[in-house]
């Protein structure tokens, strides 16, 4: 059985990979469309106030999923869903720079047996160090019995 409070003080807030970023206004664009945005904000890239929508911020990932060393946790992973937290307009053609760390590891029990849940938390950060998003990613493995 994995020790979850052990992947907590090993794995918790250290970054492990850190991604560049320059978002392009036509996949903005196309990404706000195709999820139904009609805001012209959102779908203009000459409005004044032109930016990314948080659907578009979610579909941001880094190079890796977890660190380099997590062990494996002998389970299926599974999509647990996505969260993103605007803190600042994320513009087109602005360079940003995305920076990944686990943000939470905890796990739940149900019928199927025990589930463990894993945050990786990406931050979005222009060249001035300003924060402008976050995107939570959340993992979840069923755990296998031995």
């Amino acid at each position: 059985m994995v020790d979850i409070d052990e992947l907590r003080e090993k794995f918790l807030n250290k970054d492990f990979d850190t991604t560049h970023y320059n978002l392009d206004p036509e996949k903005i664009v196309t990404v706000a469309r195709t999820s139904g945005e009609t805001r012209p904000e959102f779908t203009d890239p000459d409005h004044p106030d032109f930016q990314a929508p948080p659907q578009f911020l979610c579909s941001l990932a880094s190079g890796r999923h977890l660190p380099i060393d997590f062990p494996s946790l002998g389970g299926i992973p599974m999509d647990g869903g996505k969260a993103v937290t605007r803190h600042a307009p994320v513009r087109a053609n602005v360079p940003l720079t995305g920076r990944t760390h686990l943000h939470d590891i905890y796990d739940k029990k149900g019928r199927s047996g025990r589930m463990i849940l894993i945050v990786a938390r990406l931050e979005l950060y222009d060249e001035d160090d300003n924060h402008h998003a976050t995107a939570d990613s959340r993992m979840v493995v069923r755990e296998r019995e031995e």
